[in-house]
């Protein structure tokens, strides 16, 4: 076991696939010589080569065409988009090709590749660096969306997605890049895609997030706990698939639910879990299902970032206001 932060986890995790698969590639820009945009792809080239972790033009579209390519041929491609934002570029041929080459060809052709996208706010620098647009992805038929939140996820989730024979879009939360530690075993393991986890489990209140957020629902946690209220909390971990019956079970337990992401409110993934609960959970609940989640608006300037990410102040209220009901 060796301890590392979130970033440093992804990159044992990429070592790790790339020395036990030749077929094996990472590609995008900057990710071989300047070891990432984040540094998580840092000495990989001087141990594999420029062959096998590779710098691309700064064409997005084309790095994942190429990649698509290699994938169908047979290659293990892992792609690195940089941001979320510089993914759009990209978006037709994740969603007219490597989502759909399997249900296209019936089952002939599959196209088993990773695309790592770094997204989410909170480190100062705005719009296409900064956005939380995951439901786009969600959306897509025939991609399997993860989002880890620790060191130890991130690994296990990241080998499990390589391993995967199709596509799966692998959300980096880059607040939480250097901000989180924690052993990490330097064996290989996969954790299984489609299990939510159960971080915390209380009676009275459900807390449901992802990814960086996670960060401030366990806080929001601990201070509703300090109160004497017994939260659960649930870092669904995957969004595609999603694990509707750890979500279910919590709810029919606590009666509550407090949904939290940092994306915009109008058709964020709130809106999926919150309305799995209603349909699911309907008759366990003592109070409406909360969402807490950021604005409809651009991802504004750093000053005001902290106007658009749910606090932990934000997240108690939510929760305070689901128990104000049924007691």
């Amino acid at each position: 076991m060796t301890v590392l932060n979130l970033a440093q986890a992804i990159g044992n995790g990429l070592h790790t696939a790339l020395a036990d698969d030749p077929w094996t590639v990472v590609m995008g820009e900057d990710v071989g010589r300047a070891g990432g945009v984040f540094r998580v792809t840092d000495g990989l080239q001087e141990t594999y080569g420029n062959q096998r972790v590779i710098d691309t033009p700064v064409a997005e579209s084309g790095i994942v065409g190429a990649a698509f390519g290699m994938a169908v041929a047979g290659m293990n491609p892992i792609v690195e988009m940089q941001f979320m934002g510089f993914s759009y570029p990209a978006f037709d041929q994740i969603v007219n090709h490597v989502a759909r080459i399997r249900n296209r060809s019936r089952h002939r052709f599959i196209a088993p590749m990773t695309i790592r996208i770094p997204f989410g706010g909170g480190f100062g620098a705005a719009e296409h660096h900064s956005e939380s647009m995951e439901a786009i992805y969600a959306h897509t038929p025939g991609l399997k969306v993860v989002v880890p939140s620790t060191p130890y996820d991130a690994k296990g989730l990241l080998l499990a997605a390589i391993a995967d024979r199709d596509p799966v879009i692998f959300l980096e939360p880059i607040r939480l890049y250097r901000s989180v530690s924690e052993e990490v075993p330097d064996e290989s393991y996969e954790i299984e895609i489609g299990a939510a986890r159960v971080t915390e489990e209380g009676s009275d209140v459900t807390l449901i997030s992802y990814g960086a957020m996670m960060k401030e629902t366990r806080a929001a946690a601990t201070q509703l706990e300090d109160d004497g209220v017994s939260v659960e909390v649930i870092d669904l971990r995957t969004l595609v698939p999603l694990d509707v019956d750890t979500i279910i079970g919590s709810v029919e337990k606590t009666g509550r639910a407090v949904v939290i992401n940092e994306a915009a409110r109008t058709c964020g993934f709130t809106a999926e879990v919150a309305a799995e609960i209603s349909a699911r959970a309907l008759y366990s609940l003592e109070a409406p299902v909360e969402r807490v989640t950021g604005w409809d608006t651009v991802f504004p300037l750093k000053r005001a970032e902290h106007l658009y990410l749910p606090g932990v102040d934000r997240i108690v209220a939510a929760a305070r206001r689901t128990l104000s009901h049924g007691h």
